[in-house]
Order: C-alpha cells, then structure tokens, then sequence
C-alpha cells in the first residue's frame, strides 16, 4: 500500500483529535509532523509529538495537510493554505476560511463525495453543526428532496476551544459551592448552567454567523439553493457533542419507520431511537444523547416523529462528537477517500 506524507496544522483540540483519528484508523502514513505557530513538544494518548513552527518551507513534500483551524492571528489557512497547495500537498480545511469559495469544494465524504473530483488544492471542512445535521438528512433527501429545514442546536463549549471548556468548568465549580463567579473571558455571559442563544457574531438580519453557515453550506453540500433553511444556534453547558432538534418537510410523504429504515442502512449513522418502553420505567424510551457520544465516530438519531399537522413533515434528535465527525474524522475521512480513489500519489 501506499504511504503518505501528513502535516496536521495545529496543536489545540481538533489538531490533537486529527493525529488521534489518524493513528486510531491506522492511516498509511510516512511522515508526519506536526506544526503550530510555535516550535513546542506535547504529548496525545501517549504519543509525543515535536511541534514545529508553521512556515512555507515545511510543506516541501507533504501530501496531505490537515488544517485543524485558527491558528495564529490571520488563521493558518489565510496564511499557508494555498502555499501548500502550490507545493504540491492537498489541504484539507477545517476552518471558514475557504468554505463558500467556488474554487473549493465542501464535502461530507457520505454525502457528496464526487465533489472531491474538482478540487483545485484545497477540500474545505463543514462545521461542525452542519456536518451532523446534512449527514443525517442525506438518506432522507435522497429518497425525497427535503423543501423545509427548521433547526435549532444545543452545542457544547469544546466547539469554541480548551479555554471555554475551562471556564465552563471553573464556572460550575464555583457555582455549585455557592460562591461568585469570575466575569466570563470566552463567552459574552455566563455558560455555567446557562444557555446562549448566539454563536458567532450577529448579522443586520439578526442571525448569527454560525447559523447563517448552516444556511450557506447546507445548499453546497445538498447541491439545492432552494431548501429552505431556519437555524437557531445555542450555546449550551455541555463540555462534547452537539445535539440539534431538526424538523423537515418532503416533496412526498416518508413515515417515520421508513425514515428509521433508511437512516440505519446509511453509512455512519446509528439509530437509536426504541419505541419499546424501558425494562422497570414505561416512561422511559432510548433516544441519543451527548454523554453517549462523545468518543464515538457515529451520527446518531433518535425521536423521530411525523408532524401531526403537516403530512410531509419529520421532526428527528441528532446527536454527534463535534471534534470527531464534526471535525477531525471528517477530515481524515476526506483524506482516506482521496486515497480510496487513486487521486494522491503515494510514496
């Protein structure tokens, strides 16, 4: 087999979950190294790793750059993205910065993964809130065009970084002892048994960024400007795993046992969602939830239901590990097609 020079640009959570995934999935490395924007040593699952300072000459024979995300004060996409695309590596980008550009294409490796075909350099990432949801809503797509998306998401603080995991953490503690908290640094409130409404910055119409993305980046992966997306993004005081509440509505009727159907035979999906009552509790059902998923590789799905109003409608619970499928196996999964499909060479 094939073996491949791999760099992975950045050393915070994604970057640390990126060389994690790639040694749990044994991909055919050669070289690796890693970069930063400064030289530094660390350790992941045991592993130690020497950091090196992020410049141009350090693609020179790199295949495949993993771009983790911000990195830096222009972020190391802006920065060396193209740079190493222009010496030869194929980047794949899990930042912004290159998501709703022509030249680049967005992929989700179960949902378009023919876009990979027209790829010029660079493969963007989704974010992590989109990539659960559109890989859930693909099979269902694909059996009728979705017309209507109305989503509203529950994301935990590992999507902003290390420091708001800390000051979710530190904040809980003080709370819990009934002492005061310190002003928040990461979020503009108190993420401690609170819930944000607002990712990102606002836009004139008051959206957010974060949930225009999922507008934005649903038509490209889909490939359907027309569906009609309506997000509302949430900041909750979960430390991994997004959950979404997400409601559709079909060109033609799909039952929530077909529904169940096609989403457990589609590739990376786990439906949990058991209409039998639990042993001991008639109240209890299964449904997914992020203290399930962190770790876990899977999209999962449960409580999907038909609107008892709209005969076309479909309301379904996603959960996913935002820096696993929302993140860095999405990107070694990119990786692991372009290999799959003969467009690297190897070493």
């Amino acid at each position: 087999m094939d073996r491949f020079n791999v760099a992975v640009v950045g050393a915070g959570a994604v970057g640390q979950e990126m060389l994690k995934t790639l040694a749990e999935r044994n991909f055919p490395i050669n070289e690796l190294k890693v970069l930063a924007r400064s030289a530094r040593e660390m350790t992941v699952d045991g592993r130690s790793y020497q950091v090196r300072e992020t410049v141009p000459e350090e693609f020179d024979g790199v295949d495949i750059a993993l771009f983790a995300g911000t990195e830096g004060e222009s972020g190391a996409s802006k920065l060396f993205a193209w740079e190493a695309a222009g010496r030869g590596a194929v980047v794949i980008d899990n930042s912004a910065t290159f998501r709703m550009d022509d030249r680049v294409p967005l992929v989700v490796p179960e949902c378009n993964p023919d876009d990979l075909a027209w790829h010029k350099g660079i493969i963007a990432n989704p974010n992590c809130s989109t990539i659960q949801m559109v890989h859930a809503l693909k099979p269902l797509h694909d059996r009728s065009r979705i017309t209507r998306i109305v989503v509203s998401t529950y994301q935990a603080v590992s999507g902003t970084g290390r420091d708001a995991i800390t000051e979710l953490h530190d904040q809980s503690a003080l709370l819990v002892a009934g002492k005061a908290i310190d002003p928040p640094a990461v979020y503009p409130f108190q993420i401690g048994f609170n819930c944000l409404p607002q990712i990102g910055g606002f836009r004139p119409d008051g959206y957010t960024s974060e949930e225009w993305k999922m507008v934005a980046e649903t038509h490209k992966i889909l490939g359907d400007n027309e569906i009609k997306v309506t997000p509302t993004t949430v900041r909750v005081p979960v430390y991994n795993g997004h959950s979404e509440s997400v409601y559709i509505e079909t060109e033609e009727k799909i039952t929530a046992d077909e529904a169940r159907e096609l989403l457990a035979k589609f590739p990376g999906i786990k439906v949990v969602d058991d209409l039998k009552p639990t042993e001991g509790d008639p109240n209890c059902r299964t449904y997914p939830m992020p203290i399930e998923a962190s770790g876990r590789d899977e999209t999962f799905v449960g409580r999907v239901r038909e609107d008892p109003f709209i005969a076309t409608g479909l309301n379904m619970w996603i959960v996913s590990d935002n820096l696993r499928k929302g993140a860095a196996l999405n990107a070694v999964q990119i990786a692991e097609l372009l290999v799959a499909k003969g467009m690297l060479k190897g070493r």
